[in-house]
């Protein structure tokens, strides 16, 4: 993989030029593998945090593989509670102002409580890395053998 980004992001600048392509190397690309040979995965996506993860079913099939999302139907309230009734800790980014925790080049503090994504790719249209979509359908998108 890292011969990957050596090739395709060599001085580190791709997320500025090209952040669907970054993600796909960095993100979609690794999650596939490390995938392969297991019939389901776990996700952590929640429907408050509005947008396309709205409407985030709790189960769903893609590609052959069970995705399992139990925080699904979570308020943020009800995370808050879960974590102070069994002292778990928050993420201490959360603490400095990141209310949506991504990438490091392509995450700011910022979002709101209506909107906690806000500081992900903030100042494009962008608004999911890629690896929620359906892999065969991601990979006829971003093939990483084309040229960039």
């Amino acid at each position: 993989m890292y011969g990957v980004l050596r090739v395709l992001d060599g001085a580190g600048a791709l997320h500025r030029r090209d952040p669907d392509r970054c993600c796909h190397i960095r993100k979609v690309l690794p999650l596939e593998n490390a995938l392969t040979g297991f019939k389901a995965w776990i996700s952590g996506r929640k429907r408050y945090h509005g947008g396309l993860r709205a409407d985030v079913s709790t189960l769903e099939e893609t590609d052959g593989r069970l995705k399992i999302d139990p925080l699904a139907r979570f308020t943020r309230q009800q995370i808050e509670d879960y974590l102070d009734r069994y002292h778990l800790p928050q993420h201490p980014l959360l603490e400095k102002g990141y209310l949506s925790i991504g990438c490091a080049p392509c995450t700011v503090k910022c979002g709101s409580a209506d909107n906690p994504r806000a500081g992900r790719w903030s100042g494009l249209s962008k608004m999911e890395c890629g690896i929620h979509r359906s892999p065969a359908s991601a990979a006829s998108r971003n093939s990483v053998s084309s040229a960039s």
